[in-house]
Order: C-alpha cells, then structure tokens, then sequence
C-alpha cells in the first residue's frame, strides 16, 4: 500500500489544530474544485484526496490511529491484535519467532499475519476486518441543498442514511460497519459513498456560493425598479437600481449555499445583470427612441 501523506495534502505539519484542518480542507476544497478546474484531468482525483484527507485528520479517533500506524492505520485494530498474539506465541513458539525480535521487525510479521502463506495456518485465531464497500449516490443541486435521508439496501439489508445539507460533488463520506462481514469475529468493513450533484440549469455552485444570470429589460435597467428572481428554495424580490449596466453584479449576502455540517451558515448568491435590448418595436416606439437619442 503506498502510504499518503494526509498532513502533506492540506498543506499542514502534525502540529496542526482542527480549526487549521477545517481551515485548509474549505480553501482547497474551493480551489480545487473540478468545476473550476475544467480542464485539468486531475482536478477530481486531486479533490477526493482532499476530502480523503479531510476526513481522516477531523476525526479526532481516525487521526490518531493514522498518527500512530501510518499506512496501516485502517488496520489498527487487526494490529493491534496481531501484536498481543505475537507476544503470547514468542514464548511458547520459539522455534519459529525469537523472544528478542525487535519491534522494527513487527511489520514483517504483521505482513506473515494477514499476507503471508504461512499466516494461513493461524488464520482461525486471528479476527479479520471485512472488506470496504464503495458506492455513488446521483442528487441534483436542490436536493443537495437540503438535509434529507435516503434508504440503501447494502448486503440484503436496508439501511438509512442521513445527507448532510451542503455536500460537495465528488465528496466521500463513511458509513462506519455496513462494508463486507468481518472473519473469524473480526469488524466489518464500512460503506463509503460518494455523491455525484448534477448541474443546475440556470444556477452554478462553486463550493458555498451560487452563480445565475438574470434577463433584465431595458426599461427597468435604465429606469430602476423591483424585479423577482428564483433561488433554490425560495422567490427573492430584489430592487434594480437605475441606470444599472449591462454584466453588472450584485451579491445577496447568505444566499448561497449551505455550509457543509455547519447547521445555518450559508453562503452568497451572485447575480449577473443581463440587459435585454427591446425587438419588434412599433413606429411609434421607434420614433421615441429617436427622439431621446436626439436628446
């Protein structure tokens, strides 16, 4: 397995704090969105092991057995056991592994426990964890806006999960004990999930914040008024105001989107004026514009 280097990833060292990972995780997540990196075919390998990173360092228990083991640290309970049966077999077993092998060569032995041909034979005292599962859930954008649950059927049985309001397209999330059964009594592996958020017709999310475009007559940008757009949940009345150009931009502060795991935060909404010039004019409409070119 090649060992990744999660504190490498987001750009900290080991003495990092989890407000410094929730930091470093939301800056990069953004920057490394694949929908704002199009082209760049890495974009969303780049952005799961942000999320993989992520994910592993703000679990207080997962950082730990990662700080501890490594590469191994999905293994730390198998280990872990494998440590105290290697101590209660060096001293009835010597013939096979001395009671001075060092703790330098633990990995080797670890290897022979779970890899090795000659673990076979020992495989009946040794629990084993189940395999890990992978799935991929397919939202649109509004269901992705809300929280909402979803039930799954995983190994015959069905199960109920809960979608954080907020996810990210491309994210992965853990669903600890519903992988492949474990052996000989050992843990069973875990479901992770990764969600696939289709686009938005008329709006785009670029990590917590919202992007649309909004038609505009010429009357109304010339002489301001009240107009009413569509967000994802709710009808917002905005005030234009007069003489507003055409590409102008205004931003709606906690209109975007949900923060992920943060219950009320929100993002913002950024709305782009789009001025529609009148057709199929009248003579007489033709004639006042001419007339107020004059002027």
């Amino acid at each position: 397995m090649i060992f990744v280097d999660y504190y490498k990833i987001l750009g900290l060292n080991k003495t990092a704090t989890p407000k410094d990972i929730k930091n470093a995780y939301r800056k990069l997540a953004r920057k490394f969105h694949p929908d704002l990196n199009p082209n760049d075919k890495d974009a969303k390998k780049n952005f799961q092991q942000i999320n993989e990173a992520n994910e592993v360092l703000s679990d207080p228990e997962k950082r730990k057995k990662y700080d501890q083991y490594g590469k191994e640290w999905q293994h730390a309970e198998q280990f872990e056991q494998a440590r105290q049966y290697h101590g209660q077999s060096s001293g009835t077993r010597g013939e096979r592994y001395s009671s001075s092998q060092s703790e330098g060569d633990f990995s080797d032995f670890f290897e022979t426990m779970f890899g090795g041909a000659s673990g076979a034979g020992r495989s009946r005292q040794v629990k084993f964890r189940g395999e890990d599962y992978n799935a991929e859930i397919h939202l649109d954008l509004i269901d992705a806006y809300k929280t909402y649950k979803q039930t799954l059927t995983v190994n015959g049985k069905k199960i109920r999960i809960t979608i954080p309001a907020g996810i990210e397209n491309g994210q992965t999330i853990k669903i600890a004990g519903h992988g492949g059964s474990g052996i000989n009594g050992g843990p069973n592996g875990d479901l992770y999930i990764t969600f696939a958020i289709a686009n938005h017709p008329k709006i785009k999310r670029l990590g917590d914040n919202l992007f649309t475009t909004v038609d505009l007559d010429l009357y109304k940008a010339v002489l301001g008024g009240e107009i009413t757009i569509d967000t994802l949940n709710v009808k917002v009345k905005l005030k234009v105001k007069p003489e507003t150009q055409n590409g102008s931009k205004v931003k709606l502060t906690g209109k975007g989107f949900p923060v992920y795991k943060d219950e009320g935060q929100y993002g913002d909404l950024y709305i782009t004026y789009a001025i529609k010039i009148p057709t199929n004019l009248t003579d007489t409409q033709k004639a006042l514009f001419t007339e107020l070119s004059k002027s």
